[in-house]
């Protein structure tokens, strides 16, 4: 229904032009009321309010509902009569009222209009991209290019949001961003690896917040993504089936069903998957002596396949307990099974670039992921409109299990076995004051322990077994306990808006390294005021500015200082020194809706203190190559080549300044035809510098002063051809980037789908390529004292999918109204959209 949106501002726009041809010294008055549906009560937004004037039928104004159903709209005084109408539902009209002073038509009721339903030829979809005051919704239900992907596919379409090569989600450039599902924190040990395993087909929607308030979770100074999941809400008995086959192999299929009456609704997702992502990477590096001279190369080739079959479910039940109190409880679980035989060529040259030598590495890994989840959800309404109070609950368990045996000069054996329980309680209280006020109070408790066993064993060809390695295994264990309260109070006064809150979380952090008796905790707590403000300059136009102070822990990987050893020359370690990093953000937005245009720009500065940084530095260990150049089995001594070991990880630096600013549009030139696009432009200024002990006992000083600007941009294109085919497009490219110690360079990549209803639009048979340049990589170079590297990285090549949707007993573009209640959801900030 969505796409009469622009429609009804085109009609907007057109009325509100007769508007002007009124006298200029009439009274002006105002009308406003809400318009909901009958027979759920909920909020119809974008209902269309028009005002035809009785004495001079030429003359109309009126406006559109905001997403509470409401309206508040200035006319002339005089004799009009009211129409209020939206798609698929009867028109109300009051006829010859007489309004003389402002007036409030009270809550109107609209109900369904079956034969129009039956003669629509307008499709009534949800535009892919939505653009509110405070967020962007982005509507999963309608891209066809994530069908048969993941939620990482899904995320790598939306507006100012990336996904890299490696998984890692960026907002507006930055990566410190919080994923929430369904309002709550993923419960996933690794959030990058969940993303990949969520099939796309079960989310409903994305919405993303780049300065939330005081009642969201501090953690995330990028923002924050809300990943909503599918729930019916439709009465009766209806679903969805998505069935998914592609190449590189991908088999999925996915349903979503549910019953609906008057008591209770249960609804239920079940997913699976098995699909194999093949990848691959190079790393070309030239090594150094001390005075500068070349001593050999070594490029470096790996390609991988990870192959992953998973099972996903969730079963939920909502009881009405009466007409204002309503019960949700779920059960989620997953199950996922998976190797990745990862092989890894090393070319070895000596200083002349001749060729010495090739050396094999193989890695074959196994994983096996298990995760239990049990949530529950009470909304008790009062009588007054918005007045009420949520509490929330989830436990969850997720298990681990990673092992791997390395065939290399030396074989090895690993194993990386992941326990996280993790417990959420919150409780929030929404109070309206008056008409155009409210106030809100809270807690959220949130506590997460992580058990990590990490055990390495090396061959021993004296002993002719297994050893474990002290120097790479360990116990570690991560606590976070996390108790939050917060309260805000927002007002309008007429089209001014303001929104102030406070939040106070007390973390108790515990990062041990049992192996060692080794245990450190870390207690502290801290205020994070946030402030909104927001001027409506018209109804088609609006204003924001934002502040909120935000936070980052570092965990897992970042914290773990058990060595990663996919490679025995480069390896990662984790820091379990760090600080939180705190960040100061400001943004300024501006929303304006045209006939068929609609922009929303906004410029922002972030401060944050105690960055992490990632460095590379020489650890002070050689690798021995054993490369045999004449192929006879016998390795003579001047062929052993010392290769120094490169250790990688991050540290707190001291101050990083980012600002930037973007604009995202939608643009429909005509009906068949819809744009979006985003741009994004950022600059980086980090000041910090690292001191440490080389092997030689010397102190080096690495200097990590940085300027950085960066920009992408992605457009995406949807055009209806003749027989009704749905054609869809999008590209994306990132521009090259300075790091402290290289640069990231730039890539461009693109998608295709296209779409067609079958069996009178009961199934839809969609098929796309995701990337279909098999472009999309990490491509960067890194510029040390001992080591110079050029390096690709591609996670998963180019993937090609067909799918098939049925829907039953549900037509394909009906638009379920549901319940605005997602946790943290701060409405409209009290204007409208």
């Amino acid at each position: 229904m969505k796409n009469f949106k622009a429609a009804f501002i085109l009609f907007f726009l057109s009325v509100s032009f007769f508007s002007f041809a009124q006298r200029p010294d009439a009274k002006k008055i105002k009308v406003k009321g809400k318009v909901i549906e009958k027979s759920s009560s909920q909020p119809l937004e974008y209902a269309t309010i028009v005002f035809q004037s009785v004495r001079n039928p030429e003359i109309v104004t009126g406006g559109i509902t905001d997403p509470k159903g409401e309206f508040d709209i200035e006319v002339n005084a005089g004799n009009y009569n009211i129409r209020i109408e939206f798609i698929s539902f009867k028109t109300v009209e009051f006829k010859g009222r007489n309004l003389q002073e402002n007036t409030n038509l009270g809550t109107i009721s609209l109900t369904d209009d079956a034969t129009q339903l039956e003669g629509v030829e307008l499709r009534a979809e949800a535009s892919t991209v939505e653009i509110k005051l405070d967020k962007r919704v982005y509507n999963v239900g309608q891209d066809m290019m994530v069908k048969g992907g993941t939620v990482s596919d899904v995320l790598d379409n939306v507006p100012s949001v990336s996904v890299d090569v490696e998984g890692n989600v960026s907002l507006r450039g930055n990566e410190n961003v919080r994923i929430l599902i369904d309002g709550r924190p993923s419960n996933a040990i690794n959030v990058t690896d969940a993303l990949r395993l969520i099939p796309a087909d079960a989310i409903d929607k994305v919405e993303v917040i780049t300065n939330p308030s005081a009642r969201y979770d501090a953690e995330g100074s990028g923002g924050i993504l809300n990943i909503i999941l599918k729930k019916g809400k439709n009465q009766g008995l209806n679903g969805v089936v998505t069935g998914t086959v592609g190449d590189p192999r991908n088999y999925g299929l996915t349903g979503n069903i549910n019953f609906k009456s008057e008591n209770f609704n249960v609804f239920a997702t079940l997913g699976y998957s098995d699909r194999n992502s093949p990848g691959n990477s190079i790393t070309d590096s030239e090594y150094f002596d001390e005075e500068g001279n070349t001593t050999n190369f070594i490029n470096e080739r790996r390609t991988n396949n990870r192959l992953r079959e998973a099972y996903n479910g969730s079963f939920g039940a909502e009881w009405f307990l009466d007409k204002t109190t309503s019960w949700t409880n779920t059960v989620s679980y997953r199950r996922d099974d998976g190797s990745n035989p990862d092989e890894v060529l090393f070319y070895d040259y000596d200083a002349d670039f001749n060729f010495i030598g090739v050396r094999r590495r193989f890695n074959d890994q196994t994983n096996k992921g298990e995760n239990i989840e049990y949530s529950s959800n009470l909304i008790k309404k009062f009588k007054k409109d918005g007045h009420q109070l949520t509490v929330d609950f989830s436990t969850s368990l997720n298990k681990d299990n990673d092992l791997s045996y390395i065939f290399d000069e030396t074989d090895q054996t690993t194993a990386n076995i992941q326990r996280q329980n993790r417990n959420l309680i919150q409780t929030d209280y929404v109070l309206p004051i008056g008409e155009n006020s409210r106030f809100e109070a809270g807690y959220r408790g949130d506590f997460t322990k992580v058990l990590t066993d990490f055990d390495v064993q090396t061959f021993n060809d004296d002993s002719n077994e297994f050893e474990v390695d002290p120097l790479f295994s360990n116990v570690f264990e991560y606590k976070e306990y996390v108790n939050a309260f917060y309260t805000q109070f927002g007002s309008k006064i007429n089209k001014f808006s303001y929104l102030f809150g406070l939040r106070w979380e007390d973390s108790n952090i515990g990062v041990n390294l049992i192996s060692e008796s080794n245990f450190n905790n870390k207690r502290y707590n801290n205020f994070f005021p946030s402030a909104f403000f927001a001027y409506e300059i018209s109804d088609k136009s609006n204003v924001t500015l934002s502040y909120s102070r935000r936070i980052q822990r570092p965990r897992g990987r970042f914290l773990n200082p058990t060595a990663n050893l996919s490679s025995n020359i480069n390896i990662f370690q984790g820091n379990p020194d760090l600080d939180p990093a705190m960040t100061h953000a400001v943004d300024l937005g501006y929303i304006k809706r045209w006939e068929k245009f609609t922009l929303s720009t906004s410029a922002y500065i972030n401060k944050t203190d105690d960055v992490f940084q990632f460095i590379r530095r020489e650890s002070g260990e050689f690798f021995d190559n054993w490369v045999d150049a004449n192929e006879n089995d016998i390795v003579e001594e001047d062929e052993i080549t010392r290769i120094p070991i490169i250790l990688s990880g991050p540290i707190n630096l001291a101050t990083e300044y980012r600002f930037g600013f973007e604009f995202t549009l939608n643009y429909s030139p005509y009906k068949w035809w819809k744009l979006n696009g985003n741009f994004n432009f950022f600059r980086n200024e980090t000041k910090g510098e690292y001191n440490y002990i080389n092997f030689q006992n010397n102190p080096v000083n690495i200097n990590l002063d940085n300027i950085a600007t960066g920009w992408f941009a992605r457009i995406n294109s949807k055009i209806t051809l003749p027989f009704k085919i749905d054609w869809q497009t999008n590209a994306t490219y990132n521009a090259p980037q300075k790091t402290a110690q290289g640069r990231n360079l730039g890539v461009l990549s693109a998608n295709l789908a296209l779409s067609k209803d079958i069996l009178k639009e009961k199934a839809t048979i969609a098929f796309n390529v995701s990337d279909i340049f098999n472009s999309r990589k990490r491509i960067s170079e890194i510029n040390l004292a001992q080591v110079e590297s050029y390096s690709e990285w591609q996670w998963r090549v180019r993937q090609i999918n067909l799918s098939i949707t049925y829907r039953f007993n549900k037509p394909k573009n009906e638009k379920e109204r549901m319940p605005r209640r997602e946790n943290g959801d701060d409405g409209e900030f009290m204007g409208k959209p």
